[in-house]
């Protein structure tokens, strides 16, 4: 929920990583082949949609909170996954499996035979950050389904977090005006409980789907 990373995201890439260069001579097909190629692209893109779909299920499910939205989609499923969606991963495995694909594998040869071992440090670094936010991520993420568990509703994760964050703005800045919104850990620095956040932010979106604006609830927070 903080630093330029998702999970969902990272095992897509492993995905993209490993089927790109899996093997197939096994089943008889030839690696340059048309076939293995539009077979390989295929399943990548399957992959990837199944992967975004079982993520889905397990925030909707588990933990209350839904991750992304396409409920406003043709032919949607659970709002989780849509045709629109699946063919933009179907795009980006094709552009993964012809334009990236060779030079990551080439990068990834290098870095691991690098003799002075920078990269085993920089990844050290990174994933001790990856940690420290997957710890702070799973407490917010516990937190929110025992309020979203006890109303009985599903938090849209994205909205939330951006009115938590333009209203811990507004409650803290001096003038009103400045543009900037908190990144690191946007769920602190709020005089309000988190119960009293998802209250108000289902308020207000339940507000403003009705109105179209949510002019009310917002000045009722501010006062």
């Amino acid at each position: 929920m903080v630093g330029p990373y998702i999970p969902l995201y990272g095992f897509g890439v492993v995905i993209l990583y490993l089927l790109s260069n899996i093997d197939l001579s096994v089943i008889g097909l030839d690696e340059f082949s048309p076939w293995t190629i539009i077979l390989k692209i295929v399943f990548i893109a399957f992959c990837l949609v199944l992967i975004e779909f079982i993520a889905g299920l397990i925030f909707i499910k588990g933990l209350k909170i839904k991750l992304w939205d396409y409920s406003n989609q043709k032919f949607n499923i659970m709002g989780i996954i849509c045709p629109l969606f699946s063919f933009f991963w179907l795009v980006i495995a094709c552009v993964y499996y012809f334009f990236i694909n060779p030079y990551l594998v080439d990068l990834i040869s290098y870095l691991a035979n690098d003799p002075t071992h920078f990269y085993y440090f920089f990844i050290g670094i990174v994933i001790g950050m990856m940690i420290v936010d997957f710890a702070y991520s799973m407490h917010i993420a516990t937190r929110i389904r025992k309020v979203a568990k006890d109303l009985k509703i599903v938090v849209n994760l994205d909205k939330f977090r951006e009115y938590v964050k333009t209203k811990t703005h507004k409650l803290y800045s001096k003038d009103g005006k400045s543009k900037h919104k908190p990144f690191f850990f946007p769920f602190k620095n709020s005089r309000l409980t988190m119960k009293e956040r998802v209250e108000k932010f289902k308020e207000e979106e339940n507000n403003t789907d009705a109105t179209g604006n949510g002019d009310n609830i917002d000045k009722k927070e501010n006062t």
